[in-house]
């Protein structure tokens, strides 16, 4: 599939660079001034909301429904919101919520857009290094407006993979993931935000990432962004009410997917 059979792709990805630009400014802003915020537990005690979230993500669906109002959004403070125009996005206003009130620069903004159940626009912006990925089915992957070209010779044996886990699953199963990359000859490393790990992935920082259950608004940006740079990615349930619900997240590099897909047991 390629870009020109996706309607108005380059203008939505457009959109999504320009929203990345003004919602990671406003997250930066927030969290110059994080001591300020209240900071709620949704689910459990290390799963985190804060105004910032709130507003970040008011701000894209705000931008989104003015360029496009027959898109729906799916956000991760606000849920699904239907469209008509076959075209959905699937926002993370600040992925990596506890690095950013415990003041680590290891979070990201987060926007994608599914079209015929693909992602097929991927930003993401990660304000404190100054960085913005952008991504778009057909037109390839960039950093910063720089292209990205995975490096086929990058396996898990000599390059960094990354993982993720949640309270979603169990102990057991982390220790034995990460017990499974090492004895494989692999090394691992976690930053709190899934998303900017699968970025590190287009970006050749990482040679893959793995998380068992990952949300769509965390994960569709960064597989668009994998994908485009030469990569491959595990493909998430994305019809109907699947989209809302959380599955596997595996992606990696060329040298990388017969190693992880092992490790994942997919």
């Amino acid at each position: 599939m390629t870009s020109h059979v996706v309607p108005g792709l380059e203008a939505r990805l457009a959109l999504a660079e320009t929203i990345g630009r003004e919602a990671g400014a406003m997250a930066l802003d927030f969290f110059a001034r994080r001591e300020t915020l209240i900071i709620e537990t949704k689910r459990d005690p290390q799963d985190l909301v804060s105004i910032a979230d709130r507003e970040v993500e008011n701000l894209i669906r705000d931008r989104i429904a003015e360029a496009y109002p027959e898109d729906g959004v799916l956000g991760e403070e606000y849920g699904l919101v239907s469209g008509r125009s076959g075209f959905t996005w699937a926002v993370d206003p600040i992925d990596g919520t506890s690095p950013f009130v415990n003041g680590m620069p290891n979070w990201c903004v987060s926007i994608a857009l599914v079209h015929a159940g693909i992602p097929v626009v991927g930003v993401i912006a990660a304000p404190c290094h100054g960085e913005l990925y952008a991504a778009a089915l057909g037109l390839g992957a960039r950093l910063n407006g720089k292209p990205l070209a995975l490096d086929g010779s990058r396996t898990i044996r000599n390059h960094v993979t990354g993982l993720g886990a949640n309270n979603y699953v169990k102990p057991a199963f982390v220790g034995r993931m990460v017990e499974n990359l090492l004895e494989a000859g692999g090394t691992f490393m976690r930053n709190g935000s899934g998303a900017l790990m699968l970025a590190y992935v287009a970006a050749g920082r990482l040679v893959g990432y793995y998380e068992p259950y990952m949300h769509a608004w965390d994960c569709l940006a960064g597989y668009c962004l994998v994908q485009e740079a030469g990569g491959w990615y595990l493909p998430f349930p994305t019809e109907g009410e699947s989209l809302t619900r959380g599955s596997i997240v595996l992606a990696a590099a060329p040298g990388a997917v017969d190693d992880l897909r092992k490790l994942a047991g997919v």
